[in-house]
């Protein structure tokens, strides 16, 4: 992975470089799926959270659950989640504009004063095409894209997991650079692509 590769990742598709990672433990809550999925969406949070050197806990002080998943199979669902809306302001037209669009999953991430990230939404709607995807798949792609805040064109044309001996794993390259990303050292939030190269150096450094 070069700098320019660490850079794309963190560049949206309005040309801006925007670099954040989690400023507080994550606390994730599951909602809609059986007890077996549960656990296996934590446990993706639990290995990706410790990849990160980062922290996870049983509450968050302000949110209780600061970082929530649904799975769902209607967009029309989440309107009926109390107080979603209170949590997601114009849930109603992104409801519509997501419907219109036959998506099957987006993302909402709120931020810090400072611009780290502070909560993430994550909406799966199980259409066929998901339904196809193993748990633990599904999960730790989910997981991985919320540890960042990565550009929102990062893995169209590459996914950030592979396949290691029949089993799913996360690519070397995309792990190292996660743990850079929470390297105490670096800012939690960059809006100059010179950040990559810091990235970079660090990725370079024997873990």
């Amino acid at each position: 992975m070069t700098p320019e590769d660490i850079q794309a990742l963190f560049t949206r598709e309005s040309g801006e470089f925007l670099f954040a990672r989690w400023g507080r433990p994550i606390v994730p809550i599951v909602f809609g799926v059986e007890d077996e999925t549960l656990a296996t969406v934590k446990g993706a949070f639990e290995a990706v959270v410790t990849l990160a050197g980062h922290n996870m806990a049983e509450t968050d002080p302000e949110l209780g659950a600061n970082c929530m998943v649904f799975f769902f199979r209607d967009w029309k669902e989440l309107l009926e989640v109390p107080d979603l809306d209170r949590l997601v302001p114009d849930l109603a037209p992104l409801v519509e504009r997501l419907v219109a669009a036959d998506a099957n999953q987006y993302r909402i991430f709120r931020f810090e004063e400072d611009g780290s990230i502070r909560a993430a939404f994550v909406f799966l709607r199980m259409d066929k095409e998901l339904s196809k995807v193993p748990a633990e798949t599904l999960a730790l792609s989910q997981v991985v894209q919320t540890i960042l805040l990565w550009s929102d064109a990062a893995f169209r044309s590459a996914s950030p997991l592979a396949i290691a001996g029949g089993a799913t794993i996360l690519r070397p390259d995309i792990a190292g650079l996660i743990r850079a990303a929470y390297d105490p050292v670096l800012p939690g939030v960059a809006q100059d692509p010179s950040h990559a190269l810091r990235l970079y150096a660090r990725m370079e450094q024997p873990q």
